[in-house]
């Protein structure tokens, strides 16, 4: 069986729901700091929705109404969770 480009989109896609779900998981039960819960957090959502907005544009069928709705949806949350990860990195030291 030689591997192909379906195939490949599919695993890659359930690796980062995988890693995304891993980091959810970690903010709400493994992190005490606010910040660092928050930023795991983000990138947990990021990965998760970037995974199944990938699953939606390589699947074979026609889209359907919550196909739609994730295609609306997916990017606002994704540029949500990037905006919030680049607004709580940690400042410049100054150079002298």
């Amino acid at each position: 069986m030689t591997p192909n480009v379906q195939q490949f989109i599919d695993v890659a896609s359930w690796v980062a729901t995988g890693i995304g779900i891993a980091l959810w998981l970690w903010s709400w039960f493994g992190e005490k700091n606010p910040i660092q819960r928050m930023r795991f957090s983000d990138c947990g959502v990021v990965l998760v929705f970037s995974a199944v907005l990938l699953r939606i544009v390589a699947q074979d069928r026609p889209m359907g109404v919550f196909d739609w709705a994730m295609a609306f949806l997916g990017p606002l949350f994704i540029a949500a969770g990037l905006w919030r990860l680049a607004r709580t990195t940690c400042p410049k030291e100054p150079q002298a």
